[in-house]
């Protein structure tokens, strides 16, 4: 056990001085991986953003179902009913004309103009009925169900609902399909190249101690005690590019929140991608750690199986 430690030990002392010597190809190959670990972990903060942003919205979905006067408790007792059983409504509130007016005054407390006729009128706002869908792509059931001859009867004007939050909602899930799209292809890309840049990184490293592991593979090393200096080295890459991305992100969010002063870019919330991220740190932080490290280890170990392989072929 303690023999093996301190191959270990050796491994990790040796991986760490191959780093420093090749510290100039080192700063390219992580140059490259710190952009994609960068886009990432951009990536999962923007998409959970913008699914925040789309449930936000959602929740402020209605369909507001305006009531007659005249409507008997019964048949509005047996509208909520029929309503609370269609498989597209997730949530029936009624309230009443005078619960209408409440809401309508708190909303508008300086209207002194409403107010006024509302003393001199009464209250002549309708009972109301508001709807939540669970599906906004089948809101026009609902529609259907309440154009029936018998429902429309009871009401004293046609349905509504916010149409242009609907619009919003279109327009962001669009917006983060397109964006879930590019991030894809840019991670894949960046993430070829960055392999590659390792690959020939160790490759290099490789060549210019030649003639050393030659000699270490005569002395009866094993292909794990040589190929394990070159893989630290390679993860190291991975370490130290993954802590940039995340120093990257922070500093974007703070010179946003601060230098800036913005709250949204276009349809990113900036504001929450900054608490979501500050939240969910530790989380990141080993998402892109993981990451990063994979991606060094596997380029890595592809490079030495390579060459190690061509030298025992010979």
């Amino acid at each position: 056990m303690k023999r093996k430690m301190i191959t270990v030990g050796r491994i990790f002392t040796t991986g760490l001085k191959n780093f420093a010597r090749n510290l100039t190809l080192a700063v390219a190959a992580m140059a490259v991986m710190v952009v994609t670990l960068t886009i990432v972990l951009f990536s999962l903060i923007t998409n959970a953003t913008f699914t925040n942003t789309i449930q936000t919205i959602t929740d402020r979905i209605d369909v507001s179902v305006y009531l007659k006067d005249e409507v008997t408790p019964a048949q509005r007792d047996k509208l909520l009913d029929d309503l609370k059983k269609q498989p597209d409504v997730a949530s029936v509130e009624y309230q009443s004309k005078d619960a209408v007016l409440e809401d309508y005054l708190k909303q508008n407390p300086t209207d002194t103009t409403l107010q006024a006729a509302v003393q001199q009128t009464g209250n002549t706002l309708p009972a109301t009925i508001r709807i939540k869908p669970n599906d906004l792509n089948k809101i026009d059931n609902i529609r259907q169900y309440l154009s029936t001859p018998a429902n429309a009867a009871l009401q004293s004007d046609k349905p509504s609902y916010s149409g242009e939050r609907k619009q919003a909602i279109d327009n962001i899930t669009h917006a983060t399909n397109v964006l879930q799209r590019l991030s894809v292809v840019a991670v894949a890309l960046f993430a070829l190249i960055s392999a590659l840049i390792v690959f020939n990184t160790i490759q290099m490293a490789i060549f210019n101690r030649r003639e050393e592991l030659t000699i270490m593979r005569l002395l009866g090393a094993t292909t794990n005690y040589i190929r394990g200096p070159f893989i630290v080295e390679s993860v190291l890459y991975g370490v130290l590019s993954a802590i940039a991305s995340i120093a990257i992100i922070n500093a974007a969010f703070a010179a946003a929140n601060n230098a800036l002063q913005a709250t949204s870019l276009g349809l990113l919330d900036i504001h929450y991608a900054s608490e979501y991220f500050h939240e969910n740190f530790w989380i990141l932080f080993a998402l892109q750690l993981s990451a990063g490290i994979l991606l060094g280890a596997a380029s890595s170990i592809i490079a030495t199986r390579r060459y190690l392989k061509f030298r025992t072929s010979k």
